[in-house]
């Protein structure tokens, strides 16, 4: 070929696809079972699409005549796809290092919420801050997730509470999204706590009436671009005719549903979920074994936090009895000042150590399952040919090293690529 490409990464020791067939999504033995070729070769165009994975030699032969804008010869090291971070909240204002503290001493979530702290700690600094300061510090955490091999992060409004702060946050998102490489899914998530002074009815009648139907308009325009739906439905929060009434109002609007559930109660969320057709519903720490036979039949993804359940101190989602069922688990960092975590390779780490995963279900749950969860497996997820050219390459001979090794992506993550372009580089390498 003749051609001009924009990278070709060559002779890696292991190239991780994920799958190779279109799937888009992987359960039960399809997670055991991932496509890896040995001593492989990839290609990605000036498109930044994938347009050719294989063994070395066969792309050598074929891309003999192609040039190239740069060349990464991998031997020795482990190409997986960008890893996809199904569910954080990456804008806000003012840390709750503090509150660490308080959960420390044994104070649960809701208490630390009832004493003022919690979200609305969070809302009352979002509300003040200005959109240039909540940019520059949204950029610089979607920096760190990229550093640590996210290529595609979903990112959630919810520190508003009102129309004005819930659109200035969903602006920053959307300009984040426009100026930096890594792949962004936004999400509303309005209906994220009951603000101060309003009941439930009232904050659910405000988001209803006043919130989604700016919002309508503002897509409709093409002034803002957003992808997902999302609700905390919980006791003390929104219950479920409140929650089915606001995502069934953003279904209709064509926004994604992909919501908070049964996180520290069983509140049947995962039924109302797959009643709905929702996309994918996180936490599901309280999920009952009909919700997860629901979920499994729906084809509703499970976005399972394992840093939620470690540092709240909860029961661990059920990963497995999900994975048993059938049910599309994916994962997410759940990032946010109450969790306080960048990187999916300790997200992968916890689940296999806290929730009895396996490292290739951990990251398919992190790569195509996560990705469906976010609607764009078609384009994400896996390194097949047509698909975006995201991908890390990894300073070890194992893929797995980037799971076992507890906080030791710093150092194994030696190139992070998206769309072809390397937007990191780790020029340090260690023995294996």
């Amino acid at each position: 070929m003749s051609d001009s490409y924009r990278l070709l990464v060559r002779n890696a020791k292991q190239v991780v696809q994920i799958c190779n067939s279109g799937e888009k999504f992987l359960t039960k033995d399809g997670m055991q079972d991932l496509r890896v070729v040995e001593n492989g070769s990839m290609v990605i165009g000036r498109d930044g699409l994938i347009k050719a994975v294989g063994p070395a030699d066969a792309i050598r032969s074929q891309y003999a005549e192609a040039s190239f804008d740069r060349v990464v010869d991998a031997e020795g090291m482990c190409v997986v796809p960008g890893l996809v971070d199904a569910h954080t909240h990456p804008v806000w204002a003012g840390d709750r290092v503090h509150e660490f503290a308080m959960k420390l001493a044994g104070a649960s979530y809701m208490e630390v919420h009832r004493a003022g702290g919690g979200i609305h700690f969070t809302v009352d600094h979002t509300r003040a801050a200005t959109a240039p300061e909540l940019l520059a510090s949204l950029r610089g955490r979607l920096g760190r997730m990229q550093r640590a091999g996210s290529t595609l992060v979903e990112c959630k409004s919810g520190y508003g509470l009102e129309l004005c702060t819930e659109l200035k946050m969903l602006q920053v998102i959307e300009e984040a999204r426009s100026s930096m490489a890594i792949n962004v899914s936004s999400t509303y998530c309005g209906a994220h706590a009951v603000p101060r002074g309003k009941t439930m009815s009232e904050a659910t009648q405000d988001v209803l009436q006043v919130q989604l139907p700016r919002l309508k308009e503002l897509m409709a325009s093409g002034k803002l671009r957003v992808d997902n739906i999302d609700v905390f439905c919980e006791h003390g929060v929104f219950d479920l005719e409140a929650t089915r009434a606001i995502l069934q109002a953003g279904k209709d609007m064509g926004l994604n549903i992909n919501f908070h559930g049964d996180e520290l109660h069983p509140m049947n969320s995962a039924q109302l979920g797959a009643e709905l057709g929702a996309l994918a519903i996180s936490h599901l720490e309280e999920v009952t074994d009909e919700g997860i036979a629901a979920m499994a039949q729906a084809k509703t993804a499970a976005v399972l936090l394992p840093t939620t359940a470690y540092i709240l101190r909860l029961p661990q989602p059920r990963a497995k009895d999900m994975l048993d069922a059938g049910v599309i688990v994916a994962l997410g960092s759940d990032f946010n000042p109450n969790a306080y975590c960048c990187s999916m390779p300790i997200v992968m780490h916890l689940a296999c150590v806290n929730m009895k995963m396996s490292m290739t279900e951990a990251l398919a749950a992190a790569t195509i399952n996560a990705a469906y969860a976010l609607g764009r497996s078609h384009t994400h997820g896996s390194l097949e040919v047509g698909k975006h050219g995201d991908l890390l390459l990894l300073d070890a001979t194992r893929w797995e090293h980037l799971i076992y090794q507890l906080g030791g992506h710093q150092d194994i993550i030696r190139y992070v690529v998206i769309a072809g372009n390397v937007v990191h580089a780790n020029d340090r390498t260690i023995d294996l």
